[in-house]
């Protein structure tokens, strides 16, 4: 073969290969932004973060401030804003109030998950909701509040309650870790009523547990019915802190509403 025919023959192959289409790729997997809620903190997400990192899902474990709905949804919407692509926004408990608020104007905010949470509508709380069914034994257990410097009132579960009251469904030693361990929510920050109400134009799931003492079952069912929720899931037996007894269960609902946004 002479090298003018092989130059001819290699400039063909090359042609060929430009013009072949490419093959089609994965839509990117959105980043999912956990948000925990009162009396935890982002180690609560442990056993979640572990099963979607497996599953290559990337993730961010928000600290949520706990100082103030209106603030502490800023706070995370600032964490949104620096995502580039799609988001699913996860919030436990009071991390639900957070999340509803936070998500308001983020375009790249395609669902809101909702983990033994509250989902307020607009001029609602989180205290509020807490006590609209009955069931709820967060205000027999709490300490006495500690005043801030800035004049809030911190609130506290106590030690020896928070086994049975929060996380009735872990190992007693691990539950007592978890209770020294707790952080603050202010007064301020339950009784605050929000201004937006995201689910109402976002996609929602939710998961609860049937045990849960802290936010009734049937107060976060009224929640998921009145937010025409994709699916809700109850955990038999399992309590508030559901993302920690059955990470499994969360982080698969979590992906659930990670594929429907790529589907959209």
């Amino acid at each position: 073969m002479t090298f003018f025919k092989f130059a001819a023959m290699m400039a063909g192959i090359m042609l060929t290969a430009a013009a072949a289409p490419a093959a089609p790729t994965e839509p990117a997997k959105p980043t999912v932004v956990l948000v925990h809620g009162a009396f935890a903190d982002s180690t609560s997400w442990n056993g979640v973060v572990a099963e979607l990192r497996r599953d290559s899902y990337p993730v961010v474990s928000a600290a949520n401030p706990l100082r103030g709905a209106a603030s502490d949804a800023a706070y995370v919407a600032s964490i949104v804003k620096s995502i580039n692509g799609p988001v699913v926004l996860v919030g436990h408990s009071y991390g639900g109030t957070v999340i509803t608020q936070a998500a308001d104007g983020k375009p790249n905010v395609k669902a809101l998950v909702y983990v033994s949470a509250f989902a307020p509508d607009v001029g609602e709380s989180s205290f509020e909701l807490a006590g609209k069914f009955p069931g709820s034994v967060l205000n027999t257990v709490l300490a006495q509040p500690v005043t801030t410097p800035e004049g809030k009132q911190d609130l506290y579960i106590r030690a020896d309650q928070f086994p049975a009251a929060f996380a009735g469904d872990l190992p007693t030693d691990l539950a007592t870790i978890a209770a020294f361990a707790q952080r603050p929510l202010t007064l301020q920050a339950g009784e605050e009523k929000v201004s937006v109400a995201a689910w109402k134009t976002l996609p929602s799931w939710f998961i609860y547990g049937s045990k849960d003492l802290a936010i009734p079952p049937a107060a976060i069912k009224f929640m998921a019915d009145r937010a025409q929720a994709r699916k809700t899931v109850v955990v038999p037996g399992a309590s508030h802190v559901v993302m920690i007894s059955h990470p499994h269960e969360v982080a698969a609902l979590i992906e659930e509403a990670a594929s429907a946004t790529t589907t959209r």
